[in-house]
């Protein structure tokens, strides 16, 4: 007769550190966020978002159609780079 033990911590912590590398595999591959996106990952409102930076000429932006646009690495880059700004830390 065998007689299996399971450390339930360890399958957990296993679980959730291949559901992490799953979940950055899948937001990594965005290509372009939308207006959506873009408030949800600022946790902004877009007033607020229109407010504070959506005018920057820095801010990459493109409207296709009535919809816009905003490239994924290159918005998070300029997003940073704002903050610090905002906080007064050069780079």
């Amino acid at each position: 007769m065998f007689q299996v033990q399971i450390d339930e911590e360890k399958v957990e912590k296993l679980y959730l550190d291949a559901l992490h590398k799953k979940m950055e595999e899948i937001e990594e591959s965005k290509v372009f966020w939308d207006t959506r996106e873009l408030k949800r990952r600022t946790c902004m409102s877009w007033n607020t978002i229109q407010e504070h930076f959506f005018h920057d000429p820095r801010f990459p932006k493109v409207k296709l159609g009535g919809k816009w646009f905003y490239p994924a690495k290159e918005t998070e880059t300029f997003l940073n780079q704002w903050l610090k700004e905002k906080r007064g830390v050069s780079s």
